[in-house]
Order: structure tokens, then C-alpha cells, then sequence
């Protein structure tokens, strides 16, 4: 298994995101392109405030499907996004996303590629005793699938505050 490359590879991006701009808890963030087409399309799932057919259409759109039938531009939000891994018990991975009263936990493979996920949008990690934790408030994505359509790297944008 060739996993030396990745976790190196992941270790740079999640070392090199608290140098980005917009990665400070006081000031908001904001991602376009594939970087904001993949955070929508993590949390588009989960979304009790999404229809089926947008939840259909993001993931189709992350999924390398352009050519949706699915016209109007859609909007993913979360009030708040906490994702934990564990340094000491390995096995730990989960993240809790609330959408207004609604908390929905996730674990395992949806919670890695959430916090895989922040990681590469800038969110800045933090650390505890045998835990990692990403943090984000204020999530909101819009995703325009006729300019996704057009493969010019447009049509995904989304801003949120890194931290809680």
C-alpha cells in the first residue's frame, strides 16, 4: 500500500492552510472551483434543508457529471461544522454538522472526507490530547450548475468562518 505519499501529501495541505489567506478565525473564508464543489458536495448529503433533486444535482456535479437536467442554482448551507480524528485511538473519526436545531453526527469514511475536505478549503487545524479537530461556522455554498456546465472553473463558490 502506497500510503506514504498521501499522508505526506495531506500533512502539506493541512500545514500549509493556516497560511492561506482568509484562514483566520476573525475573518471569513472563501473558496471557489473544485475546492468549493467538494465541500457542497460532502455536506449536500446530510443537508435536511436541500430537496432530493438538489441533492441529486450536487451529487451528480461532484460525481464529474456536468451535463445535469437540473437548472437553478443551489445553495448548501451548515450553521457549523466540527470534525475530530484521533492521533492516539486511530480508529476515531467524526464529525457533527448542525443545520439550525438539527445535529447530525457522521463517522468513519463521511467524516474523513469532510475533515479531508476542510482541510483543503484552509480550514486551520487544531489539536488536543490524542485528538485533531477542524472547525468552521457559517457555511454557505452556491453552486450554479449552467455555469458549471460552461468547464470554465466557475459555478462554486462558498465563504464560512474557520473555527466555531
Amino acid at each position: 500500500m502506497r500510503s506514504g505519499p498521501a499522508i505526506l501529501a495531506c500533512a502539506l495541505v493541512v500545514a500549509g492552510a493556516s497560511h492561506l489567506p482568509g484562514a483566520s478565525a476573525a475573518t471569513p473564508a472563501k473558496v471557489s472551483g473544485a475546492t468549493a464543489l467538494a465541500l457542497a458536495g460532502v455536506i449536500a448529503p446530510l443537508s435536511p434543508d436541500l430537496t432530493g433533486a438538489e441533492r441529486k444535482a450536487v451529487a451528480m456535479l461532484f460525481a464529474a457529471n456536468a451535463d445535469i437536467p437540473y437548472k437553478k442554482a443551489i445553495v448548501v448551507t451548515a450553521d457549523r461544522i466540527v470534525c475530530r480524528t484521533g492521533n492516539v485511538d486511530i480508529t476515531v473519526r467524526n464529525c457533527e454538522v448542525t443545520f439550525g436545531k438539527k445535529v447530525k453526527t457522521v463517522n468513519g469514511s463521511t467524516a474523513n472526507e469532510i475533515f479531508a475536505t476542510e482541510a483543503l478549503a484552509g480550514v486551520p487545524p487544531d489539536g488536543a490530547a490524542g485528538s485533531n479537530f477542524e472547525s468552521l461556522s457559517k457555511l454557505s455554498c452556491t453552486i450554479d450548475p449552467n455555469a458549471i456546465r460552461r468547464k470554465d472553473g466557475s459555478g462554486a463558490d462558498c465563504t464560512f468562518l474557520p473555527g466555531n
